[in-house]
């Protein structure tokens, strides 16, 4: 019988963890779901992460709005959104770790899949993915080097280290074509520089010889 697999992102880790490790976040979702799981079948992606505000931070929420339909065309992909509420003035996320982990324990119990992938090295969901085990499922993680829990790494039965080499090919590719523009735009500017300098020096030269 073929493995179902059920993958759970935290938006968040994920986020910070492609900026911190790679400066992008221009992740193709289906091929990374794709790779994450294999020649098995997919059962279903779940995505997890906090909605911005729309009155205090526009930018923000309109960019992340842009992200969502995007990953939206993800096929079986779900989106999973909490919100934050202010702790002594600071942002605080509320309810994304909950969702996750009863969304994980929940489908497991339901039997929907039997391989659970968890995108994230947040310990917190250590004691999640025991209980999962102990239902009589395979349980992994995608993580980070710079980010992993060992009480995570402890629990697992399979591990996927997400570095260069793991991403290689998966990248939208809009920030390297942004890049790109902005070499040639500096090249086109320099080359006028130089032109500019060039016509200035043969006038001054102009100018001593008369």
């Amino acid at each position: 019988m073929e493995n179902r697999v059920a993958i759970f992102i935290d938006g968040s880790n994920l986020y910070h963890a492609l900026k911190n490790n790679f400066r992008r976040s221009d992740l193709n979702f289906t091929g990374f779901t794709s790779r994450l799981c294999g020649s098995r079948h997919l059962f279903r992606t779940y995505y997890y992460n906090v909605l911005q505000d729309s009155m205090q931070r526009p930018d923000s929420y309109r960019e992340q709005q842009e992200f969502l339909d995007n990953l939206r065309e993800t096929p079986y992909l779900e989106i999973r959104l909490g919100t934050t509420k202010k702790a002594q003035g600071i942002p605080v996320e509320k309810g994304i770790d909950i969702m996750l982990a009863t969304d994980l324990l929940y489908f497991a119990w339901n039997n929907s899949y039997d391989v659970a992938v968890l995108v994230s090295g947040d310990s917190d969901f250590a004691y999640a993915l025991q209980a999962v085990k102990n239902m009589g499922k395979h349980v992994e993680v995608a993580y980070f080097e710079s980010g992993i829990s060992k009480d995570l790494l402890d629990v697992v039965d399979n591990r996927y280290l997400l570095n260069r080499s793991f991403f290689h090919g998966l990248w939208v590719g809009r920030r390297r074509i942004k890049y790109r523009r902005a070499n040639e735009e500096g090249k086109n500017k320099a080359n006028l520089a130089r032109q500019v300098n060039l016509t200035d020096s043969q006038e001054s030269k102009l100018q001593l010889s008369s």
